[in-house]
């Protein structure tokens, strides 16, 4: 078995910086976690911790049976892929490969056999003899996963290892990350900053902001039933609209009601907010729940178009309702829109997200 397993951990940096803050996550064997949030959220530092790489202030870290706090890099069996490659310029890939195996004293004939099960799966076995700076930065990024999967890790820790790639080799890598999984099925903790590459990879998704875990989930998890309006404004692309609304009531139902909306709300919403009544909510609409038109005035408003992005296969409108900012997503690309038109939108009720005004955390 190889879960980790933090228990209250913190780290403090002085008297000043609290970088991680009781941080409480359990990592089943073969797992794969994505650590995902904003820089400065604290998801590296906990990485590192786990890794050996950085001292723990308070608080324990277990890998499989075994409480790690105190022991180095070394003898944790972890295995760590680096934004920047880490490869040594001066050897050849096999080298790269084989040296953390020959500083094991691993005989030479063993140190082959793994080189070659892990060029097997990473398509490397033409780039052997090559040095680090005669291959592309996605092949270096697949000799850096090589070195990780010759040494048989009970746990591969990957620190924001597709950054410096372009948009196209990312795409390629977390291909490459999804096929190496299902391959290598190794305990997993992914850390990015990009939610695209957290929701793709990860089995859960863990979300940091100020040192502190936000929410812990399935990708579905975090994208339907967001914790509090931070989770909710940083997963999906393009992020969340919020508004603020007043909960009113009407016969047996209620409605949402902000300046040039009037929104009934199904009985899911009306269970929800039945302590609201009369009062003020921030209500979450994601941009690829908004449609163009609507017969009914129950889930329709008019909303003026700003600004008109094409993307070739749909396009993103940003429209403005009374003093806030709406944006729709996945528009047919065959329409036409002109700046300062009043187009009306159809909202799907079911799928409205509500927070508390002051705490931001979700009502349900």
């Amino acid at each position: 078995m190889s879960e980790v397993v933090l228990n209250k951990v913190n780290k403090y940096y002085g008297e000043i910086h609290h970088a991680v803050k009781d941080v409480d996550l359990a990592i089943a064997d073969e797992e794969f976690v994505a650590l995902v949030g904003p820089s400065g959220c604290g998801k590296s530092t906990t990485l590192r911790m786990i890794a050996g790489l950085e001292d723990i202030s308070t608080g324990e870290i277990r890998i499989g049976e075994r409480v790690v706090n105190a022991l180095p890099p070394k003898d944790r069996d972890v295995a760590m892929v680096f934004q920047n490659y880490a490869l040594y310029q001066h050897m050849s890939v096999y080298d790269n490969l084989a040296f953390g195996l020959r500083n094991k004293k691993v005989p030479e004939d063993k140190i082959k056999k793994e080189i070659d099960r892990a060029v097997g799966i990473l398509g490397l076995n033409e780039l052997l003899q090559r040095k680090p700076r005669q291959l592309s930065g996605g092949q270096q990024q697949r000799v850096a996963l090589g070195r990780c999967i010759v040494r048989n890790p009970k746990v591969f820790l990957f620190d924001e290892p597709l950054s410096n790639l372009d948009a196209k080799l990312r795409t390629q890598m977390r291909l490459e990350i999804k096929r190496l999984r299902s391959r290598v099925p190794t305990t997993s903790v992914f850390v990015t900053h990009d939610q695209v590459e957290a929701m793709t990879l990860g089995d859960r998704v863990v979300v940091m902001m100020d040192g502190r875990i936000q929410q812990v989930g399935t990708p579905l998890e975090v994208y339907g039933n967001p914790a509090n309006r931070f989770v909710a404004g940083f997963i999906g692309a393009p992020s969340m609209n919020f508004l603020d609304v007043k909960i009113s009531e009407e016969g047996p139902g209620l409605l949402a009601e902000a300046p040039s909306l009037r929104l009934a709300l199904p009985t899911a919403n009306n269970r929800a907010l039945a302590g609201w009544r009369g009062k003020e909510v921030l209500m979450g609409m994601r941009p690829e729940h908004l449609s163009l038109g609507s017969d009914s005035s129950q889930c329709g408003f008019d909303a003026n178009v700003e600004v008109v992005e094409q993307l070739g296969s749909e396009i993103i409108l940003e429209t403005r309702l009374g003093d806030a900012r709406v944006t729709v997503a996945r528009v047919d690309p065959q329409l036409c829109f002109r700046v300062g038109e009043t187009v009306r939108l159809s909202v799907q009720p079911e799928r409205l997200h509500f927070f508390d005004p002051i705490t931001e955390v979700a009502i349900r």
